[in-house]
């Protein structure tokens, strides 16, 4: 069954912008006097994949043409892709395992409850979407406007970095984490293309915000993670946090991820970071 249009138009474009990116240096190519083009050619990145040019260019171009996993795997080759993007190229080309149905459960009490055992610390359950599914006191103080009226809609972690103004002074290094929150968005909205949670969402990012819009037709992909990075708590000034996520065992698109003071974090308080947010 061939390809939806949008996502032949989606897999052209991850596809060009991973081209523009390389340079022919990096790929071993001679360089040319005058080249019109950022990054490789079409004719360039063919001829390293092994695979017709003009094949290509119709791969690029969003037409009718159906990529093996074979040829996929020589283009992310050539390209030089990471696993991530491996993995979402293969998902845009409609080779990967489909993803699991949207209708889900909703969150257990049990397990709504964990952010509120880990008081003092903040602690929130994500979904793939980001939507906040449960969060503690501490998570609340630290992410300010973030909960907000749920009657309304579900608080959302993506939403409040782009759209809300106070994310800007809370998150201290705001355009690279946003710029990676972004990223990681791209990732999982890549595994649910008709999930209409995602394509709302993305479509209020682009816009609200003119850094969503430019960053997202950049067509970032990244792996969830965890990590550290410093937030700026009302009433302590900037501090460095570890942050650290557990995925549950049967949502594991739902995420729990605990915020740890990094000046106050001792050996076995907390487990050291999993791949996370």
């Amino acid at each position: 069954m061939p390809l939806p249009l949008d996502r032949r138009r989606q897999l052209g474009a991850f596809l060009r912008s991973r081209r523009e990116r390389l340079t022919p240096d990096e790929v071993g190519l001679p360089r040319t006097a005058r080249r019109r083009t950022p990054g490789l050619r079409r004719e360039e990145l063919a001829l390293l994949a092994g695979i017709s040019a003009t094949w290509y260019t119709y791969l690029e171009q969003g037409r009718k043409v159906r990529a093996s996993e074979q040829v996929l795997t020589a283009l992310a080759e050539a390209l030089r892709l990471d696993r991530p993007e491996r993995a979402h190229l293969l998902q845009l080309a409609g080779h990967a395992a489909a993803a699991e149905s949207e209708e889900r459960e909703p969150l257990k009490d049990e397990v709504a409850a964990v952010p509120l055992l880990l008081q003092p610390n903040p602690a929130y359950i994500i979904g793939g979407n980001y939507d906040v599914l449960s969060h503690n006191r501490a998570a609340d103080e630290l992410f300010p406007r973030l909960i907000g009226n749920q009657a309304e809609r579900p608080a959302n972690l993506v939403r409040w970095m782009f759209l809300e103004p106070v994310a800007r002074d809370v998150v201290v290094d705001w355009e690279p984490e946003a710029r990676g929150l972004l990223a990681r968005l791209r990732t999982q909205a890549g595994r649910h293309p008709s999930d209409p949670r995602y394509t709302r969402l993305i479509d209020e990012l682009n816009e609200g915000s003119p850094e969503a819009r430019a960053w997202w037709r950049q067509y970032e992909v990244q792996a969830r993670r965890g990590g550290r990075k410093w937030l700026r708590h009302p009433a302590r000034g900037p501090v460095e946090y570890a942050y650290t996520a557990f995925h549950l065992a049967e949502q594991p698109e739902q995420t729990l991820v605990v915020y740890v003071d990094s000046s106050e974090r001792s050996v076995g308080a907390i487990p050291a970071p999993l791949p996370g947010t």
